[in-house]
């Protein structure tokens, strides 16, 4: 089992930036899995921000250039820089991990989810 725990959420003004973190721990190979940022907003469909795997980052359309997944395997953890904040970035924001797996965009990829972390942009 995995257990991921996400922090760094909080409310932001638009044009801002947060940092959010995803602790792994348990029977986990860290540095081999496949890791992903995924988000819901409200009464909205769990959507793709992105993800890291073999080397590889991947993105959303609208978050490239704006946010930057990178992990610390030493530290266990993934983290998602976000830059240039907007209203439609409002969201809770899950960690998500998996083996291996070559479909990254995929909710159903994934064996293990955080419990998500609130991001609030405001104007």
């Amino acid at each position: 089992q995995v257990q991921l725990v996400e922090s760094g959420g909080e409310t932001v003004q638009a044009g801002g930036s947060l940092r959010l973190s995803c602790a792994a721990s348990g029977r986990t190979s860290f540095g081999s899995y496949t890791m992903a940022w995924f988000r819901q907003g409200p009464e909205e469909e769990r959507e793709f921000v992105g993800a890291i795997s073999s080397g590889s980052t991947y993105y959303e359309d609208s978050v490239k250039g704006r946010f930057t997944i990178s992990r610390d395997n030493a530290k266990n953890t993934l983290y998602l820089q976000m830059n240039s904040l907007t209203p439609e970035d409002t969201a809770v924001y899950y960690c998500a991990a998996v083996g291996i797996t070559s479909r990254v965009r995929w909710t159903t990829e994934y064996d293990y989810w955080g419990q998500g972390t609130q991001v609030t942009v405001s104007t």
